[in-house]
């Protein structure tokens, strides 16, 4: 069943969708680590590919930039194309010292400043919690694969921090009860999505910023940076049914 943001017809998408945000991200993983990788959507640039990873299938599909971005593809995958699990994996900027470049984070929940679930469902809700299977699944791959990951509660911004005129007013106003370690983009819209619909979703990220780092990740340093957590999210996927 296309909409009108992916021309995919129904069971060419896989019940399990690994989502960066770059289309050409995307396109990069599918040639990379899938086999026979199919095009299945080209819609707007947003690439989308099906093909088998050690055995399973499993679909590559950026989102784009953003909450409204993501929550379209992601309500239209679990809604219209019934997907189980959406693994989103992007970078972040992270807001701890102990957090270095290309750490791993796995977000457990998401706060959200924003009118999201408000505007998609009369619903003031402003943090969201992971999918728990899902989590520990990519939790027990990291340990076979012991490679470390950061869990914790995580940001979901309208912008690109570093362009904010003073973000440190906007970490005063996040609820004392949450420990923001890091921020993103989309998982906020992703998370909601999955747990209005009832079906699961995680998020993976890479650290390529920081307050307590002068210098940031190049464009080729995110390349081989992000390397580990697509392998990560790619790995976990196997275990999930």
């Amino acid at each position: 069943m296309p909409t009108p943001h992916n021309e995919a017809k129904l069971g060419e998408i896989a019940k399990t969708v690994i989502m960066p945000g770059d289309p050409l991200r995307a396109k990069y993983i599918a040639e990379h680590f899938l086999e026979n990788a199919r095009l299945v959507n080209q819609v707007r640039g947003m690439y989308a590919y099906t093909g088998t990873y050690q055995g399973k299938e499993i679909t590559i599909m950026a989102s784009g930039m953003g909450m409204p971005s993501m929550g379209i593809y992601s309500y239209e995958l679990y809604h219209f194309y019934e997907v189980e699990s959406i693994i989103r994996i992007g970078s972040c900027g992270a807001y701890l010292p102990e957090l270095k470049l290309f750490d791993i984070i796995l977000s457990t929940g998401t706060y959200c400043e924003g009118n999201y679930a408000y505007t998609l469902n009369n619903d003031n809700c402003h943090f969201v919690q992971a999918s728990n299977e899902l989590n520990q699944m990519i939790q027990e791959t990291a340990t076979e694969k012991k490679l470390q990951i950061y869990r914790g509660e995580t940001a979901c911004l309208d912008v690109f921090d570093p362009y904010a005129t003073d973000f440190d007013q906007y970490l005063k106003r996040v609820p004392k009860d949450l420990h923001l370690i890091a921020g993103e983009m989309e998982a906020f819209s992703l998370f909601y999505n999955a747990q209005l619909l009832h079906k699961q979703a995680s998020c993976l990220m890479t650290v390529v910023d920081s307050k307590f780092i002068d210098t940031v990740a190049t464009t080729q340093e995110r390349e081989t940076g992000l390397t580990r957590m697509i392998q990560l999210a790619l790995d976990a996927a196997l275990k999930n049914s």
